[in-house]
Parts: C-alpha cells; sequence; structure tokens
C-alpha cells in the first residue's frame, strides 16, 4: 500500500496555514463543505482516494512559496489520512487530478486567472469554478496536455469523478453516478428522519395489518370455522 513520506529535521518547512479564512461568507463555508464531503462520502469506500478541503498543496520539493489552497480536491492513487497539508514529493510526486472552487464577492479576476495558471501548470486534469451569488459554472479539462475550458458545461459529467453537474436559475446540482444528488448536512439529516418515519409508518401498518388477520382467525375459530377449509 502506498504510504506518506515522513517528515525529516533537516528538510524545508511548508506551512500549514497561509493565515487565511476558509471562506468568505456563510454560502461559500456551505458550498465547500457539501462538494468536499459529498466527494468523501462517494469514495468512502476506496482507500486509494484521497479528498481534501482548503489543504495547502505544495506541488515542488523544496518550493514553500509555490502553493494553492483549492476549496476541495480529490487525489486518486493516495491513501486517505489526516495531513496538515498536501506536500506532492511525499506523495509519490503524484497531483491532485481534480479541484473545485467555490468563488465569494472578494475573490478577484486577477486571483482567479493566477490560480487557473497555477492548476494548468502543475498538472490538475480536471478544474471546476462556481459561483453560488451569480449562479455561474466554469469547467476546465486537461487535452493534449493543456487544461482547456469546457465549451459546454451544462450537463457536464466528470471523467475522473463520473458525477454530473446540472445547472439552474438557482443553483447548481451535482448527481453521483448512481443519480443521487449531492446534499448538505441538513438535507441530508432530513431525507435521513423522513426515511426513519417512512418505516416507522410502514411497520405500524404491518402491525395493525397483523393484529386485523390475528382477530379474525380468532373470530373464525369461535364460530367452529377452521382456517384449512377456507
Amino acid at each position: 500500500m502506498a504510504k506518506i513520506i515522513p517528515y525529516s529535521k533537516d528538510e524545508i518547512t511548508y506551512p500549514e496555514s497561509d493565515g487565511r479564512p476558509m471562506a468568505d461568507n456563510t454560502k461559500q463555508f456551505s458550498w465547500i463543505v457539501k462538494i468536499k464531503e459529498g466527494l468523501e462520502v462517494m469514495f468512502a469506500d476506496r482507500p486509494d482516494v484521497f479528498v481534501a478541503g482548503d489543504l495547502l498543496w505544495y506541488p515542488v520539493k523544496g518550493d514553500n512559496k509555490k502553493r494553492a489552497a483549492p476549496d476541495a480536491m480529490v487525489v486518486f492513487g493516495r491513501p486517505k489520512g489526516h495531513r496538515g497539508a498536501y506536500i506532492q514529493y511525499k506523495e509519490e510526486d503524484i497531483a491532485p487530478q481534480v479541484v473545485f472552487e467555490v468563488l465569494s464577492p472578494g475573490n478577484t479576476k486577477a486571483e482567479m486567472k493566477k490560480k487557473l495558471g497555477f492548476y494548468r501548470q502543475y498538472g490538475v486534469e480536471e478544474y471546476y469554478i462556481y459561483d453560488p451569488d451569480n449562479i455561474t459554472f466554469e469547467g476546465w479539462l486537461r487535452t493534449s496536455g493543456k487544461l482547456l475550458k469546457i465549451k459546454k458545461i451544462q450537463g457536464w459529467t466528470s471523467p475522473r469523478l463520473g458525477i454530473r453537474f446540472e445547472l439552474t436559475d438557482e443553483e447548481l446540482f451535482i448527481y453521483r453516478p448512481d443519480g443521487q444528488k449531492f446534499l448538505s448536512f441538513v438535507e441530508t439529516e432530513e431525507k435521513a428522519v423522513k426515511a426513519q418515519k417512512q418505516a416507522e409508518k410502514a411497520e405500524a401498518l404491518a402491525n395493525q395489518e397483523k393484529k386485523r388477520a390475528e382477530m379474525l382467525a380468532e373470530k373464525l375459530i369461535k364460530l367452529g370455522i377452521s382456517l384449512d377449509d377456507l
């Protein structure tokens, strides 16, 4: 099984924080969590798929200045586990294949252009940006060595992840390969509660039918009618 190379005392320090908050507002934060946790759930049974949110990624050995902290990233070929940062040379030099960014009003065009250049340079295969305020969604796919913009993003299915994106006038919907929709924690809890109530209702109805059948059987026996004669 693949292992993470341990730290050595004489190596350069790779900071685990850039001093910036994970999100600028609650809407951005909720979307970052929804995407990251949705991916975690989807790949829960894959020990070779590492998913992280807002984790500093250092792509160049010995350089702690070149770094990025994608809102969510997926790395195939690396084990799950806690990390203070994703230091690529310690991870068999495997770069995150898919990254996501969720925009906030504070993100500038210059900043996003810089991020695109970074992901393009350091091997990202798929890059997606969602703006929950303006309801826009963009994506880039590495083709012939170049990270090129996806022209028809509506209904797009990620080649690596298998998830499908549907953009409406209200928000972005993400569907897993099995058709299940990415949900927030609240939506997941509501779904679980609803399923529990439906199960309890079905059980109550089954018990009622059982009691009704038992009462009917008792009446027939009192009348001298055998159930075997029916």
